[in-house]
């Protein structure tokens, strides 16, 4: 349904891609109109912010400095808008006790468009120093059905923006076009299928008169895949799955009798990064399915856990990267890819930098997909043992299909084979199944040539239930063979910190030289890092901290220079736009999601924070 200051009036909801509203989009361009070389050159107008991550590159760099080291100190509340919309849904009142927000706005000449966790759209006026509504659509997802079949939270990571339409996705599986005039619904298509739990929470990606798309669900069975809608009419124009089925190249890793390869997870829920020059798109892939027993799932399992680059036009194939074959620790290669050209380990390279759960972060060549150099970013790691000249892990062993990597860091069956049974063989994993870095997103910067990424600084324990290989993905629920748990308290030497603290999750923001590979600097937390960066050419890079902060740490030493309490829990990350000459830095702040529903038993007080539902704006007084 789309409200708007003059009325509301009611809106199609059928989930058919529609050709209806298309004759409209063939009319002359209008100021305004976001073509395909705006978004090319979106550095050129900084003064908007209309990609989900600020470029194609996947940078989440602005060169706005008004607001910089010498002027942080006089950074203010401008306004805010209560985005609402909070509900929680389902049956577990604690699990889902609210919708949270984890979106970034996007902005264009003065106006701003924001997603709440349900997929409720609106455009806000942004002029004058306030935050005042222009229109608002509401999706209708079902707020009883849809936690049933959730993971990790009721999300919306934001829409995306193409012609004069705003582009989003529901967490039913459906993506939407909006008139960007007047919010009505233009086409509705349903991608992904919510009859086996397959989800949608990223937000989309608009290349070349394409609406790409991944989905959510390895938790529940699914086989991942990344889609391409026509940017006119809604229909699909194609589909490639993550997990090569049989007789594709990459399906023999597949090694067991059951077909584990159809339920293998490996979904692609974060938005990825685009290369014109290559014609390539860039997405990761999450965990294999099911996250735990890897014994039922024997062999590498391509491409879950990978970084992989598809044609963007047919969505070919053209090469993977696997960052944890066999995965025994949920350890999720989902993460925004950063492309960044320029002279690295001395020689000029075409560059996609990308920071694993497995508390990695890899350097690959973006045209063929090689190892260039690896960089433990957490303090604690037990799993690995370091990387070898190709990027695999060093605790790899080749002549298994079951890893079990370092003695005691994966559970595993031992000697129990009894299909729901427990494993005989306890994990203590390092980094934790949450990983190193979770989908928050990384920012860099251009001119420090630094790479910052928000850090999970935590181990935890697991445990192996044998998976049922007649387990059949329409059921709708968990597909794990395991879990993961902590005892808040925990002392055992192998779940404590490098900082000395054990029985808690701490975190950081820690700054990557990409020219080497080298730490540059490392900022602590008393909390794990779940909102997501901001660098500028300020000097400055932006944090948004789970228990309510937003921070200012000085881009070249991780120095603290400003912080603000927002009042509620924030999972989002910042965003920086320029409005009547000013430059303006909006965040979403709405306590939910990953950290809430994992994190809150290790950190009892967090139960206490807010959860309201606001977009904050600040700019110089």
């Amino acid at each position: 349904m789309t409200i708007t200051r003059e009325a509301s009036r009611s809106a199609v909801t059928g989930l058919l891609a529609v050709a209806a509203g298309a004759a409209m989009l063939a009319s002359a361009a209008i100021a305004g109109t976001v073509t395909q070389e705006r978004l090319l050159n979106s550095e050129a107008e900084p003064e908007n912010w209309i990609h989900h991550h600020g470029n194609y590159e996947t940078h989440r760099y602005s060169s706005l400095s008004q607001i910089n080291r010498d002027s942080i100190g006089d950074l203010v509340v401008k306004w805010t808008y209560g985005m609402g919309d909070q509900r929680g849904g389902g049956a577990d009142p604690v699990k889902f006790r609210s919708s949270g927000l984890e979106g970034t706005p996007l902005a264009e000449d003065g106006y701003v468009y924001i997603t709440t966790g349900w997929g409720r759209v609106s455009k806000l006026d942004a002029r004058g120093n306030r935050g005042a509504l222009v229109w608002e659509y509401d999706p209708e997802a079902d707020k009883d059905w849809a936690p049933s079949v959730l993971c990790c939270g009721i999300n919306n990571r934001g829409v995306a923006l193409g012609g004069d339409l705003v582009f989003s996705k529901v967490i039913d599986g459906r993506v939407i076009a909006l008139n960007k005039s007047d919010g009505s619904l233009v086409w509705e298509a349903q991608v992904a299928d919510p009859g086996i739990a397959e989800t949608m929470t990223g937000a989309p990606l608009v290349v070349n008169g394409l609406v790409l798309t991944g989905m959510a669900g390895a938790e529940f069975g699914v086989r991942g895949w990344v889609a391409a809608l026509d940017m006119n009419t809604g229909e699909e124009q194609w589909r490639r799955h993550t997990i090569p089925a049989p007789g594709e190249p990459g399906n023999e890793t597949w090694k067991d009798d059951h077909g584990a390869w159809a339920t293998g997870g490996a979904s692609t829920w974060v938005t990825g990064a685009y290369d014109p020059e290559l014609n390539l798109i860039y997405w990761g892939t999450a965990n294999p399915g099911p996250d735990w027993d890897n014994e039922y799932r024997p062999g590498d399992n391509l491409w879950s856990d990978s970084t992989i680059a598809f044609d963007a036009t047919t969505g070919d194939f053209v090469w993977g990267f696997q960052h944890t074959p066999n995965d025994p620790y949920d350890y999720d290669s989902i993460a925004e890819k950063t492309l960044v050209d320029g002279v690295i380990n001395g020689k000029f390279r075409k560059a996609v930098i990308h920071a694993d759960r497995n508390g990695y972060v890899y350097a690959m060549d973006r045209v063929d997909g090689s190892f260039i150099w690896g960089t433990v970013f957490v303090d604690y790691e037990n799993w690995s043992n370091g990387l070898d000249e190709n990027g695999r892990p060093n605790s790899y062993d080749p002549n298994v299909d079951v890893q079990h990597y370092n003695p005691g860091t994966a559970a595993h069956r031992g000697t129990t084979t009894e299909v729901g049974a427990k494993g005989t063989v306890e994990g203590i994993l390092c980094p934790s199944h949450a990983g190193a870095k979770n989908w928050s997103p990384t920012a860099y910067n251009p001119g420090t040539k630094m790479y910052y990424i928000p850090v999970n600084e935590a181990c935890n324990r697991a445990l192996t239930i044998v998976a049922d290989p007649d387990w059949d993905p329409a059921v709708r629920q968990w597909f794990l063979g395991g879990y993961p748990y902590q005892t808040f308290g925990d002392s055992d030497p192998a779940v404590q910190f490098a900082n000395g603290r054990f029985g808690r999750w701490v975190g950081s923001v820690t700054a990557i030289d990409v020219t080497s590979g080298n730490i540059a600097w490392k900022t602590h937390t008393d909390y794990p890092q779940y909102g997501g960066l901001l660098t500028t050419g300020g000097g400055l890079v932006f944090s948004t901290y789970v228990e309510g902060k937003l921070v200012a740490l000085d881009a070249t030493d991780g120095e603290e220079l400003w912080e603000f309490d927002m009042g509620a829990g924030a999972n989002a990350p910042p965003m920086t736009y320029e409005v009547e000459g000013n430059q303006m830095i909006s965040v979403e702040v709405g306590y939910g999601g990953a950290h809430e529903q994992w994190s809150n038993d290790i950190h009892p007080e967090l139960w206490l924070t807010k959860v309201a539902n606001v977009l904050y704006t600040f700019g110089l007084h």
